[in-house]
């Protein structure tokens, strides 16, 4: 599963990943997120039930900006800010819904995963040969697992690449073990990266 090519234009695939979790989290949500600077403030500041240096120190402000928002004094952030407090806030909204959703991808649901990527089987010349393509494929609750453990752990960009490019390998190319149970797969140059669970 050694990644031989790279592409140095394309986000990284840590970075997908990640966002491509996010979405499918934020999929789940029963109740949308707060929108305005001042609800995101209030509602960090009540989860994390910390003071207002704390969360200026988490959203890389001042403790008299937090202020200023959660009194209402300011009301449109700059761009560096509002994407602190919709990352920040979505991260910490509705976490039951996240744990249940993550819980069932990893013992029973497992996940769907759409990309477009250079994958490699074979010799040059044949249908196996290597070349970009766009696939979808239902992974087993058991990488699924592997996945989001990684996720959570911080794993570094080649543990969740090995971890995802198994998992798509083993649905796709081998199909769970069939006839191709030893089959080696590039997998490389990912474009795009969407997960579903």
């Amino acid at each position: 599963m050694n990644d031989q090519r790279t592409s140095p234009a394309s986000a990284t695939l840590r970075r997908m990943l990640l966002n491509g979790l996010g979405r499918a989290e934020r999929s789940l949500f029963t109740r949308p997120a707060p929108k305005s600077a001042r609800a995101q403030m209030k509602f960090l500041r009540k989860r994390e039930r910390v003071s207002t240096k704390s969360l200026a120190e988490r959203l890389g402000v001042s403790r008299k900006t937090v202020q200023r928002y959660l009194s209402g004094a300011s009301t449109k952030p700059n761009k560096r800010l509002q994407e602190a407090l919709v990352q920040e806030t979505e991260s910490e909204w509705q976490p039951q819904v996240r744990a249940q959703a993550r819980q069932r991808a990893a013992s029973s649901g497992g996940l769907v995963i759409s990309c477009r990527a250079y994958f490699g089987l074979g010799p040059e010349g044949t249908s196996d040969a290597g070349r970009v393509r766009d696939i979808t494929v239902a992974v087993t609750p058991s990488h699924a697992a592997a996945i989001l453990a990684a996720q959570e752990d911080g794993a570094t960009e080649s543990d969740l690449h090995d971890a995802v490019a198994e998992a798509i390998a083993d649905a796709y190319f081998r199909q769970g073990g069939g006839g191709r149970a030893g089959l080696e797969v590039k997998f490389a140059d990912v474009e795009w990266l969407d997960i579903t669970f």
